[in-house]
Parts: structure tokens; sequence; C-alpha cells
């Protein structure tokens, strides 16, 4: 959903309930400016971005990432960083 800055200052309540079930994109001249989402959306965003020292994952957690591969459909990828050096 996208609305203008007037029309969210205007209903303020209601583009707070639509946010429960999907972000709404307001607008300031024309242009997106700010995105409202629901808490809980907020939450699941801010808890997968938190770092986490490997001492503190579990040995799942631990095998998993070891186990895990790109998908071949990625493979082109490769490409963008294969003169990277870091």
């Amino acid at each position: 959903m996208q609305v203008t800055s007037t029309q969210f200052q205007q209903n303020i309540g209601r583009y707070q309930d639509a946010a429960q079930h999907g972000p709404v994109v307001i607008t300031k001249n024309t242009r997106p400016h700010t995105v409202l989402v629901s808490a809980s959306f907020f939450k699941l965003v801010m808890e997968g971005r938190i770092a986490r020292a490997v001492e503190d994952l579990d040995d799942d957690t631990v095998q998993a990432i070891a186990s895990s591969a790109v998908p071949p459909d990625y493979a082109d990828l490769d490409d963008l960083i294969k003169d990277w050096t870091p």
C-alpha cells in the first residue's frame, strides 16, 4: 500500500491497522520516504541482524552453516566477486 504523507497524517489509525497486514509506503513529493511496518515484522527483521559469537550458537546451527551451499542457480554471482580482495 502506498499513501501520501497528507493521507497518512489524516488517517494514522487506518494505516497503523493496514501495516499489521503489510508495509505502508508513505510518499513525500511523490517519492517513497518512509515505510510503516508492524512491530512484529520489525522485530523479526531486527533479530535477523544481530551478530552472535560462534560460541553462542548451538551445535545444530553450526552444523547447518557448515554444510550449507549456494544453489547452482546462483553460480553466476561468483563472477561479481571473482576479482575482489579483502
